[in-house]
């Protein structure tokens, strides 16, 4: 029979469990899958923000987010996006119902246990699948893990993360919260070249600026401010592309408008084109890290 066995949530930084369901199931496997869960909770910051584990007759799902983890056992015949549906209304409720900092400075186990009344709940509406309320959110989820689906994780990653493998390194390390990006294409290469270059070039003309108010008292000192932020916006669009970082869209965009923003004030200096430059080197890399997105994301192409 298809059903969600277990479910807890828990700290991510040091897999102190916060709330769990609780069961009364004497299965020998299920207990020995729960065991393993344990180990896997201290280490969630090494894996991705979205999992399976399949652990012989069941499968183990987690998420997490915002510094918690969500984390159930269900039946192998469960249906995934099911899992992870349930998984988000966990995450959910628990993000609304808690303070961060609450979360951030508990210090007992199962600080939240009150919590466990809507895992109970929850869990026996995705136990009857049929009913129409655990269909509500099924179809956005169906699409999401379509683009973005949970990583597999194996036997051996259970393994080393409850310590039977105490010196080998994560192969996750860095993938989370710092997530994977998708492959660099030719387009995006050039454009990094070329904010380098406009960031090179303001910070050439700060330099002689300041060399100018050395000589010259009358100059403006604001010439100077403008061409370094301007090299500061141009280096960290570069960043930004590079790396994963949260709102990293939006602070694209906000770089891109300083960079407008100073050739604007710097029209005194530069000419049309040299300006036109600028600003559309700015735009082309705002719009090459809005098309490279973590690995199995879709684009997006709102502001």
């Amino acid at each position: 029979m298809s059903m969600v066995l277990f479910a807890s949530v828990v700290r991510v930084g040091d897999g102190l469990p916060l709330s769990a369901s609780t069961d009364y199931e004497q299965d020998k496997e299920l207990q020995e899958t729960k065991k393993n869960i344990k180990g896997l909770s201290k280490k969630l910051g090494q894996f991705p923000d979205r999992c399976t584990l399949k652990a012989g007759p069941f499968n183990v799902n987690f998420t997490s987010a915002l510094g918690v983890g969500y984390l159930m056992v269900c039946t192998a015949s469960y249906p995934n996006v099911l899992a992870f549906c349930f998984l988000d209304e966990l995450q959910k409720e628990f993000i609304v119902t808690y303070d961060p900092k609450r979360i951030k400075n508990a210090v007992r186990p199962y600080s939240f246990i009150e919590f466990d009344t809507f895992i109970q709940k929850t869990k026996q509406r995705y136990n009857s699948p049929r009913s129409l309320s655990t269909k509500i959110n099924l179809s956005d989820m169906q699409t999401e893990i379509k683009l973005r689906p949970p990583y597999q994780l194996s036997a051996d990653d259970l393994r080393s993360v409850n310590g039977f493998s105490p010196h080998k390194s994560s192969k996750y390390e860095g993938i989370a919260p710092t997530q994977m990006l998708d492959p660099v294409t030719l387009p995006g290469i050039v454009s990094c070249v070329l904010s380098v270059l406009c960031g090179g070039l303001n910070l050439l003309r700060g330099v002689h600026a300041i060399e100018s108010i050395m000589q010259n008292d009358d100059e403006d000192f604001n010439y100077v401010i403008a061409f370094f932020l301007g090299t500061a916006a141009c280096l960290y669009q570069c960043f930004l592309f590079a790396y994963f970082s949260v709102w990293r869209n939006s602070k694209s965009f906000l770089a891109f408008a300083l960079i407008c923003l100073s050739n604007m004030y710097l029209y005194e200096l530069r000419n049309m084109w040299q300006i036109l430059f600028h600003v559309a080197v700015g735009a082309f890399m705002t719009l090459q890290i809005r098309l490279r997105q973590p690995q199995g994301k879709a684009p997006d192409y709102n502001v």
